[in-house]
């Protein structure tokens, strides 16, 4: 019998209550980052039923979901193993799946077992390509990792129904803002996402050449539209909603990995240099906490350190066992502003004078993330033009 109809998985994945829900925005914002990860345009945290497929979390895809008899993460369900294809159309079967040889034309694929902590193979973690490529030996130990944090996110959120069902305050009172914050981001990020899956289309098209240099602008503002949705919806919480989080092991390296991964654009197009700086031998540092939070967090740091950089200068992210530092040598802070630089909204005179992309959330979205780890958030200064230190500690 095929391991997808198999009737005790199949009620546990309709357990989760998100076939044709809203997806929670902290699985949508965990494909972005496993996007950022394998620089894939699309990526999905996928359900898969018994007769179809939906995605939980989704960027860069253009549909809900879709029947098995082209799925690639049905196979992986299937087989209950990872599964890697490098080109689609030189594959004697997938080859001729519709949404290989039409939209959204998929190449690479990369897929491992979404396993829930009672052992159900709920559906996959994946990341998917316009075009074929390799997947590193570190990528997918990476993928592997966000498919254990997506689990531990869809039990969090099943956990969650059950106490609001018997009528636990708080918990209604998460699923109210979770829904919400599903609904705003699905309404305004995924028809910015769709235009830039067609603009990526329209980039490739060699006889558009002429027209690229109007095309990439309006990529770069589509993704800036879509991260300020992102940090107003994260930075305008309640003051007493309790942010939802899943404490399991994870690494610090990791979350320097992943936040550089999801900076690696911005670091180009600044032309400053990322570093990643470990002690020497050192192979992990783990730590209980959030990968998608703790990654957003560094992200944060580290993209505040690209922006307030002049090109040529390098950023170095430094990683030891109860944190992660980031280093800059850019414009600084000056002394009068340091007490405020995480206040919701602050912009200091440096970023209004020269027009720093931002709206001033993105250090106060860190420390929220960092108290609800029981950890904090530092950050250091010796005065205008002499850099800037950003420290993210972790309660072990």
């Amino acid at each position: 019998m095929s391991a997808v109809g198999d009737e005790t998985r199949v009620a546990a994945v309709r357990s989760y209550h998100l076939l044709d829900a809203p997806r929670p925005a902290v699985l949508d914002e965990l494909t972005r980052l496993a996007g950022s990860v394998f620089e894939t345009p699309m990526s999905t945290v996928t359900m898969v039923a018994a007769d179809r497929q939906w995605f939980a979390g989704s960027t860069g895809m253009p549909s809900a979901g879709g029947p098995l008899t082209t799925s690639f993460c049905g196979v992986v369900v299937d087989q209950r193993m990872p599964l890697i294809v490098r080109d689609a159309l030189s594959h004697p079967e997938y080859r001729a799946w519709a949404n290989v040889v039409g939209a959204p034309n998929i190449r690479f694929y990369a897929g491992v077992p979404l396993i829930d902590e009672d052992g159900f193979t709920l559906g996959t973690m994946c990341v998917l390509d316009n075009r074929p490529r390799e997947a590193g030996d570190r990528q997918l130990e990476l993928l592997h990792t966000m498919a254990g944090q997506a689990a531990g996110h869809l039990s969090a959120i099943r956990s969650r129904l059950l106490l609001a069902a018997v009528g636990d305050e708080l918990s209604r009172a998460i699923s109210r803002e979770e829904d919400f914050v599903a609904t705003v981001s699905h309404e305004l990020r995924t028809p910015v996402t769709t235009i830039q899956g067609y603009l990526e289309l329209l980039v490739e098209n060699e006889e558009l050449t002429p027209y690229r240099r109007m095309i990439e602008p309006i990529q770069r503002n589509g993704e800036r539209l879509v991260r300020m949705v992102d940090h107003l919806l994260a930075g305008t919480r309640p003051a007493g909603t309790p942010l939802p989080l899943l404490r399991a092991q994870t690494d610090l390296i990791a979350v320097a990995e992943t936040a550089m991964a999801t900076c690696r654009q911005l670091a180009q197009q600044r032309e400053v240099t990322l570093r990643l700086e470990l002690q020497p031998g050192a192979d992990d540092f783990p730590v209980p906490g959030d990968l998608t939070r703790l990654s957003q967090a560094a992200e944060h740091l580290v993209r505040n350190a690209l922006l307030f950089s002049p090109a040529g200068a390098a950023v170095r992210i430094r990683v030891d066992e109860t944190g992660l530092s980031v280093i800059d040598h850019g414009a600084g802070i000056p002394p009068d502003e340091l007490p405020h630089v995480i206040e919701r909204f602050y912009r200091g005179r440096f970023s209004r004078d020269q027009a720093v992309p931002g709206v001033g959330l993105g250090l106060s979205i860190a420390e929220r993330i960092m108290k609800a780890h029981d950890g904090e958030l530092t950050v250091f200064s010796e005065g205008s033009g002499k850099g800037t230190t950003a420290r993210m500690t972790v309660i072990c």
